[in-house]
């Protein structure tokens, strides 16, 4: 039994400290497995499985050392060290918030002051009012950044590897909850609350690990055009400037807006329904559907419904800002297409259509098109999270 001692505790060491960081970063045949039960566990208790492995490799030593020879005392002195490196490594270089942090200073400026060319994909919000605009190659390194807008807390989160933003309100079961990022489950980034350590995801705001399994953040609207589009809409909205602390980790996301960054992760694939393909996602009371973002370019309008829903999804012309309304009003299901201007026209009442939804000339002028939430992500996130997913092909 003492023999078996110190190979067990070796290998239960340095298994358990490896398999802690692989199974929840993104290396190659990690993220494609079901195995968020088995990282929770291996983190939650990974103090105790050291002392119980050291214990082992304890009772494996006692009185033999000195005896040993000198190639296994060196091949024993050798093994720890190797141990000592890869304890740094994991616990000091490779888990997420060692590898990406928060702002350390949050400016968030008005247009006069701004720095944030307007051509950049922005996450916007409005809450009572106010209106914050957060551009995705910024906080697309940060992963999070948690505010306050219109006098409400909320956390603006974006994962690159699935190309996925999502604003959620911070607040569980009442409480105000802080959250650091801890690493991914199926290539989306998951987050920490520091109250119960459970393990929320980032696409779909749902608890997946921890106490709180199964308990869902509430979402709050959002919206992800080019900055010239939002303040378009919202010309006061105050505007996320980049950190001057962490300039050269932006630099790594440059190109990341218009997918030709240099990252397998991250760059887009151009054809369509591939994995790393963009795609624009609905969910609506239950159902979801894709719509193939170069199907979408080419058509510039599409006219759908999804269940219940009759739905318009649009794009500008700067070919990256695209909305996503209900195309019902005053009880009448409409038709959009577009027209010499560019801009939109339905055909019952041959009313013009803006950008932004309203109506502008005709019989339906004043009216304003109601916004329904869609998101812009790769194909193999949005399958993944929506399984059941229906495919927009006509």
């Amino acid at each position: 039994m003492k023999r078996f001692a110190l190979p067990a505790g070796l290998l239960i060491l340095f298994t358990a400290e490896i398999l802690r960081v692989y199974f929840i970063m993104p290396f190659p045949g990690s993220q494609r497995s079901n195995t968020i039960s088995i990282a929770y566990f291996l983190n939650k208790y990974i103090f105790f499985i050291r002392i119980i492995a050291l214990l082992l490799i304890a009772v494996g030593v006692y009185q033999s050392f000195r005896n040993w020879k000198k190639w296994k005392k060196g091949f024993f002195i050798f093994g720890m060290l190797l141990y000592a490196a890869i304890f740094y490594l994991v616990n000091f270089k490779f888990l997420a918030d060692k590898m990406f942090y928060q702002p350390k200073n949050k400016i968030l400026v008005t247009t006069a002051a701004n720095r944030v060319g307007t051509d950049k994909l922005v996450l916007g919000v409005t809450i009572n009012n106010e209106s914050k605009a957060y551009p995705i190659e910024i906080i697309g390194y940060h992963h999070q950044v948690q505010d306050t807008i219109g006098g409400t807390p909320v956390i603006v989160t974006y994962c690159t590897v699935c190309r996925t933003g999502r604003v959620f309100s911070p607040v569980v079961k009442g409480k105000k909850e802080n959250f650091r990022l801890v690493g991914m489950d199926h290539f989306n980034a998951m987050f920490e609350d520091n109250t119960t350590k459970s393990w929320w995801q980032q696409a779909t705001g749902k608890a997946i690990a921890g106490p709180l399994k199964g308990y869902q953040l509430d979402e709050i609207p959002s919206q992800q055009l080019q900055l010239a589009a939002w303040l378009r809409l919202h010309p006061t909205s105050l505007i996320l400037q980049p950190d001057p602390v962490f300039a050269k980790k932006y630099e790594d996301l440059v190109g990341f807006d218009i997918g030709t960054i240099n990252s397998g992760l991250e760059k887009r694939d151009r054809g369509s329904w591939q994995f790393k393909s963009w795609i624009v996602g609905i969910l609506y009371s239950g159902q979801s559907k894709a719509y193939d973002w170069n199907e979408l370019l080419s058509k510039k309008i599409i006219n759908d419904s999804l269940g219940q829903l009759k739905l318009v999804i649009t794009i500008e012309k700067d070919n990256a800002s695209f909305h996503a309304w209900n195309r019902v009003v005053k009880n009448q299901s409409l038709q959009f297409v577009t027209d010499t201007t560019g801009g939109l026209r339905d055909i019952k009442t041959n009313s013009a259509w803006n950008a932004d939804g309203l109506c502008i000339d005709g019989p339906l002028k004043g009216e304003q098109l109601a916004m329904i939430q869609a998101y812009q992500e790769f194909w193999h996130s949005w399958q993944t999270f929506h399984p059941g997913t229906i495919q927009y092909k006509q």
